[in-house]
């Protein structure tokens, strides 16, 4: 059987892969694991808009209860907001119910420990197994004054806004802004901090019903956004996804100002500030080459690491670095947040607008993105991993890179999901790495079908 947790919870499609029985099951389950047999363990819950996550908050709820658990109702929040509070609350455990940026129709279920980290394999793992019937839980089954209660927090989201407003230290009147909350989690949040702080703040897309989050919208559509910058005069675009826990800027131009150049503009000011711990930024193997030569330039070092934020965190704790994140806009300020977090990741990226008094177009101009070429070669899924071993395919390879020198690269990635074998091939000409590219994708399909 395939592991029920994936590389960020549980997800599915609502009342089918994920229904309300695997709600319940997970809600009294993690409440059994996490608690580490406290009598009444506390766990808060977050969701974002869809229309499932009453059904499925409601089944948390329930299964949090019958373990003896106390079920903190923050509402409608964030993922941040719940990785948050539930350290500031000192609660032993958080779960958020989201499916992120994924379509309507999905959902998940994700846990936090008590410190606003995500769990580790091991815990997911331990969870699943009592949940499979592979451990002998002997999960409490309390009854009368035992069973657990349902309590609203009804400060939690103002909580969360006056600890995202003390993470700058610069007013942001003059700042023309414009939102797009992708009718998600955010909706109220993001104008809330943003017109608290002094910005003349427009919004689209801040009006869910349960059915439009992400809907041609937010951080992984930011077309409209786009357009809206530049027909408010706007000074910079703000696109967050359906849970906010990633950001994807735009300039005052209606251009895309992605993770990687987010990266590179904040990372320079903590190191101008003496607060970017030993210099480096952590990023993903995904990340643009332009990114690592800006901050070379800098006097800063990079690090990559696997395609995923928990990867990227791992590297940070395991290193003591403070600050890294991905191109699609999961971006983790250790010294304040746990997880990656949109709206924080923009309040500081406009505190450094306001701080150095240029343009965001000017500041995103320190680095250089480098095009990026994709292709698929299809390939036996039993062979995915077999072009390491095949010498005609690596010699290929090195012939690249070796062409490119420091002003290119070649990533190879099998897929985990597709029989295929992902090609990116990154450099100056456009044209000669699309040649490159696909040439490269038919060897590999040639060599090994």
């Amino acid at each position: 059987m395939a592991r029920l947790f994936g590389t960020d919870g549980v997800r599915g499609i609502a009342n089918k892969d994920l229904n309300f029985e695997l709600a319940f099951n997970l809600g009294q389950a993690g409440t059994y694991i996490l608690s580490k047999g406290k009598k009444r363990p506390r766990i808060l819950i977050g969701k974002d808009t869809r229309a499932s996550g009453d059904m499925l908050e409601s089944a948390l709820v329930a299964g949090i209860c019958s373990a003896g658990g106390e079920a903190l109702i923050a509402g409608v929040a964030t993922t941040p907001a719940v990785a948050y509070l539930t350290r500031h609350y000192g609660v032993d455990a958080g779960v958020v119910i989201s499916a992120s940026h994924n379509p309507m129709e999905y959902n998940g279920i994700k846990f936090f420990d008590g410190g606003g980290y995500k769990l580790p394999d091991e815990i997911e793992d331990e969870i699943e197994a009592v949940i499979c019937g592979k451990a002998d839980a002997g999960i409490p089954a309390p009854t009368g004054i035992g069973i657990g209660r349902k309590v609203t927090v009804p400060n939690a989201v103002q909580d969360y806004i006056s600890f995202l407003k003390s993470t700058i230290d610069v007013k942001l009147n003059g700042l023309k802004v414009a939102l797009d909350c992708a009718n998600g989690a955010a909706y109220k949040i993001a104008p809330l901090v943003f017109s608290q702080l002094g910005a003349d703040v427009s919004v689209i897309h801040n009006a869910p019903d349960g059915n439009n989050i992400n809907n041609k919208c937010g951080s992984t559509c930011p077309e409209k956004l786009q357009k809206f910058v530049t027909e408010t005069g706007a000074d910079v675009g703000l696109a967050f996804d359906g849970d906010a826990d990633r950001l994807i800027a735009v300039d005052e131009t209606g251009r895309l100002v992605d993770g990687d150049q987010i990266m590179v503009i904040c990372g320079l000011d903590m190191k101008r500030r003496g607060v970017l711990k030993k210099n480096t930024v952590v990023g993903t193997v995904m990340s643009n080459i332009g990114i690592g030569i800006a901050l070379k330039n800098a006097g800063c070092s990079f690090v990559r690491t696997k395609v995923g934020d928990r990867y990227v965190l791992e590297e940070m704790l395991k290193n003591g670095y403070c600050f890294g994140g991905e191109q699609s806009g999961h971006i983790i300020f250790l010294d304040y947040s746990t997880t990656g977090d949109g709206i924080l990741t923009a309040l500081q990226l406009l505190s450094v607008i306001k701080r150095e008094g240029r343009k965001l177009s000017e500041l995103a101009s320190v680095m250089t993105r480098f095009p990026q070429v994709l292709a698929n070669a299809k390939v036996d899924p039993a062979k995915k991993d077999d072009y390491t071993k095949d010498p005609v395919i690596m010699e290929e390879i090195k012939r690249i890179e070796d062409m490119f020198r420091d002003e290119g690269r070649v990533l190879i990635r099998p897929s985990g999901t597709e029989p295929l074998v992902r090609v990116m091939i990154e450099g100056k000409e456009q044209e000669r790495i699309e040649e490159c590219a696909n040439m490269l994708a038919k060897l590999i399909e040639d060599r090994l079908n």
